[in-house]
């Protein structure tokens, strides 16, 4: 909405983190404190300075540091608490004026409590809330769903264009607490509802307005249930709301980078608005964090609501890329000094392109000097190595370099073993049973290495709770679907079957993670993807599509098995393209469904869109399990089968060089050899290399209630 004044739209955020909860004991249990929510905020607070051009004034903060002491170190004013949360959005609501823009992003604890609200909800209902670090003590409120629904509305009918993230927990049906001393990986929930007598009276709204409010949304379902606090019409109420998962998921914080730990939505969410520019939109962020935090968290799904379709930011708000100072070059040309450092949010292994002082234009590949790795992070500068040169002329201090991202895959992954606390005292040894598998890790051939005591882990193996299997979990100690049959731990050859489906695995997710981050890329963007929806009755030799369309625009979709799902895509870019479809199975296999026979199918520039009917189904005893379609797109031919992988525990096929001479092929061929020659693939973009992809997560069940 435009400013009736005539004015230039502005942007104002409001970040609110709460690592640090005391009290936070209650009689069904405890809010454990957490790690990465300030970090996550920190982090956010940059991108918002250095990437948008937000100033002090036009940011609200509400943090809560776990530093171990007995208070945070924040003033009591500026902590998150029921009192100053709701004080905060009202203040951000009568500090912008209509048509301009607000972000807000909560990092912390979601909760359950019943609902203070039983008209509209039901007497049994429970409320979704924004959980105060003052939690523990029986006077203190939680933010609640209905509440927070109030103050984005009181926003969106002044004409305010809202967009939130909240990267916590919205149920905790199936959260297990914090798992630090294991995994290093922290669950923004618990697994209890608070059922503690506590005021009922709102700061926000009368209770006439809140059940009015809830009551518009349409937010009541059958049987009492509620939403969770994402709740709200589907279509969108003026507000975009990225949420870290689904309800009954888990929102995880994990260590991504070095060794701090990050919200799995926040850090995903950042990376993917680096790439930032006036076209990106809601849809093509959270298409990419789906990806992103699905593939290392299973059972964490983002979900988006509202309108998929609206620019990020608005395009008012999107300027160009920041570039950074070359402030030294190392004597021997092999190394540079830049001006960024961690407090931009810039991590190890982060990639720049370096261009001349004098460069205007740096969308021109041409000019480009070279590639450059943060290798050591500084406060404010940091160490880098140079990777590739273009050209002959030599990095000169006082040249711009521009964030390309940490564009690299990583190829070894680390697996780390630890005990099930809950198999029987007089059981299996342990011990000895997951020492067998460290001892089988070296036969990975440098795949997969066991993680020392400070690494994060990609990994977990441990025994199932009887004791009688072993499990493979994720990073953060949830274990892996459809890892079939199971491996008895007085199998033979158990320990090798096992490593074999380690590196099967990390084969799988380094395909999964494989993209051109290059922001200056002409196919940046240009390749749309969209599910069209699903079908259940269709001949592809005959019928012409007719799919009903999901209706949750902005969720990863759920089909039954045996229907029909319908892809779209279209091809914006200046250039004709080559494209294959990749199908990443619920069996751990990757096949290329498109095209079948060839390697890959051209799409003109600008010419009909391609509408690809797609099956979905499960294999034999799988009752749910998700697949990832990956469209990969080049300017010159590829060969993308060369990522294709059987299901789990089928013999991998030695591929040799089958991607092509390219640097594009190089980079396929190293995801298919036996043996990794490096620990990370550099994913950097080459000029002379144009190539780019998408892709889009669809949840299929064998009973599933219909298309959503």
């Amino acid at each position: 909405m435009p400013d009736p004044q005539g004015g230039t739209p502005t942007l104002y955020a409001l970040l609110i983190a709460a690592d640090r909860y005391l009290p936070n004991h209650l009689p069904e249990g405890t809010y454990p404190s957490l790690k990465g929510c300030v970090r996550d905020v920190t982090h956010v607070e940059e991108f918002l300075k250095r990437r948008l051009g937000m100033t002090d004034d036009r940011i609200i903060k509400l943090t809560s540091t776990n530093t171990g002491a007995a208070e945070p170190p924040e003033p009591p004013e500026r902590r998150p608490t029921y009192e100053n949360m709701v004080a905060a959005f009202k203040q951000l609501g009568g500090q912008a004026r209509p048509g301009d823009q607000v972000f807000i992003h909560y990092s912390g604890h979601g909760g359950r409590s019943p609902t203070s609200i039983p008209k509209v909800k039901g007497a049994k209902a429970l409320d979704e809330s924004l959980v105060p670090i003052d939690i523990g003590d029986p006077r203190a409120r939680y933010l609640r769903d209905h509440e927070l629904a109030r103050l984005l509305r009181d926003m969106t009918d002044k004409g305010l264009d809202v967009t939130v993230v909240l990267d916590s927990c919205h149920s905790g049906g199936a959260t297990r607490g914090v798992r630090d001393a294991v995994t290093d990986v922290a669950v923004r929930g618990v697994d209890f509802v608070d059922r503690t007598d506590r005021p009922t009276d709102s700061l926000v709204a009368s209770q006439a307005e809140l059940e009015e409010t809830w009551a518009a949304l349409g937010a009541r379902a059958p049987g009492g249930s509620t939403r969770n606090l994402a709740a709200g019409d589907d279509r969108g109420e003026g507000y975009t709301l990225l949420a870290a998962c689904r309800p009954n998921e888990l929102a995880n914080e994990a260590v991504f980078e070095g060794t701090e730990r990050n919200g799995a939505l926040t850090y995903w969410l950042l990376d993917t608005l680096l790439q930032l520019d006036p076209g990106m939109t809601y849809k093509m962020v959270h298409d990419r964090v789906v990806a992103k935090v699905h593939s290392r968290f299973e059972l964490q799904v983002p979900v988006l609501q509202g309108d998929p379709g609206r620019v990020v930011f608005g395009s008012e708000h999107v300027k160009p890329e920041f570039t950074t100072l070359v402030v030294e070059v190392a004597k021997d040309g092999k190394g540079v000094t830049l001006e960024t450092g961690q407090a931009l949010g810039v991590r190890a292994g982060a990639q720049f392109v370096i261009y001349p002082r004098t460069a205007v234009n740096l969308s021109r590949p041409e000019d480009r000097i070279a590639l450059v790795r943060v290798t050591r992070i500084g406060a404010t500068t940091s160490l880098a190595e140079v990777v590739q040169t273009y050209g002959t002329r030599k990095i000169e201090q006082g040249d711009q370099a521009v964030l390309l991202g940490v564009a690299s895959v990583k190829l070894v992954r680390k697996v780390r073993t630890v005990p099930n606390p809950k198999v029987p005292g007089q059981g299996v040894n342990q011990a000895a049973a997951l020492r067998t598998i460290e001892q089988a890790v070296p036969d990975s051939q440098g795949w997969v290495e066991v993680a020392q005591a400070a690494d994060p882990a990609d990994f977990v193996v441990t025994l199932s709770d009887d004791g009688a299997h072993y499990a493979i979990c994720d990073g953060s100690g949830i274990p892996i679907a459809n890892l079939r049959p199971p491996l008895g731990v007085d199998e033979a050859g158990a320990p090798a079957a096992l490593v074999r489906r380690l590196v099967h695995l990390v084969k799988f997710r380094a395909a999964q993670e494989l993209e051109n981050k290059d922001v200056r890329s002409p196919l940046k963007n240009k390749i749309k993807v969209t599910l069209l929806g699903t079908q259940t009755e269709f001949d592809p030799a005959e019928d012409t599509p007719k799919p009903t369309p999901f209706d949750r625009r902005g969720d990863v979709p759920t089909v039954r098995h045996g229907d029909w799902v319908f892809l779209k895509i279209e091809n914006a870019s200046p250039s004709d393209l080559n494209v294959a479809v990749l199908d990443f199975q619920p069996d751990w296999g990757i096949s290329q469904v498109l095209p079948l026979k060839s390697s890959f199918e051209e799409i003109d520039s600008g010419g009909e869109p391609l509408v690809l009917p797609l099956r979905a189904w499960l294999p034999d005893g799988y009752d749910q399990g998700s697949d990832t379609l990956k469209v990969l797109a080049a300017v010159d031919p590829a060969d993308f089968r060369v990522l294709e992988l059987p299901a789990l525990d089928q013999p991998i096929a030695p591929k040799g060089m089958r991607g092509g001479n390219s640097l594009l092929g190089h980079l396929l061929s190293a995801l298919g050899e036996e043996k990794p020659r490096t620990r990370n693939l550099e994913v950097a973009a080459n000029p002379s290399e144009e190539w780019a992809s998408a892709q889009v997560v669809i949840h299929v069940e064998r009973q599933a209630a219909g298309p959503r």
